[in-house]
């Protein structure tokens, strides 16, 4: 058999792999819907009857109070609201505003502190810009949500949580920042 005869033999056989494949991965797409269709699977978002979150405890309201400061970093940081009242166990947001007012990039780091002090260990953060490190350009301005939930197990003596974040500036990341723009 003459090697000319071999190569394409070899490529008729991968063809009609390549072919196979194809059609096997086509036909996936309607098997998926007989599948879904046969085990009533069917989108939690298009349900009429959407789960109730039974964690939510409707009879209590805790106020949380936000604050904000920075630790020698040119920034004007603030919440957009000064407080929210929320049920223990509701998932809720919240939004702070900052800006870099210095004519240089800088990189912060918040942190957050609660009072009273035992309120953080009931506190749980889905979303938080505390979690990464901010690098702010000359003048610019940022939304930063915190998305949060209360845990119903609070102490039901505990009515308010302070809610305060710090921005300290990361010592070397500014003038890295600054460097990579050059």
């Amino acid at each position: 058999m003459s090697l000319e005869r071999q190569n394409r033999r070899t490529f008729l056989r991968f063809a009609l792999i390549a072919a196979g494949m194809f059609g096997f991965g086509y036909a996936l797409v309607p098997f998926y819907y007989q599948i879904c269709a046969a085990w009533d699977v069917r989108n939690i978002e298009s349900r009429a009857e959407r789960p109730a979150n039974t964690q939510v405890d409707l009879g209590r309201t805790v106020t949380v109070e936000l604050d904000s400061n920075t630790h020698k970093l040119p920034w004007s940081f603030r919440p957009l609201v000064k407080h929210v009242a929320v049920h223990p166990g509701e998932v809720a947001t919240v939004e702070y505003e900052v800006t870099n007012t210095r004519g240089v990039p800088i990189t912060g780091q918040a942190i957050a502190s609660y009072g009273p002090q035992l309120a953080g260990e009931y506190f749980r953060k889905f979303e938080c810009f505390c979690f990464t490190q901010q690098t702010l350009q000359p003048g610019e301005t940022r939304r930063l949500p915190v998305v949060f939930v209360i845990d119903p197990k609070l102490p039901r003596d505990v009515n308010s949580i302070a809610l305060s974040y710090t921005f300290f500036e990361v010592e070397g990341r500014s003038a890295a920042a600054a460097g990579d723009r050059s």
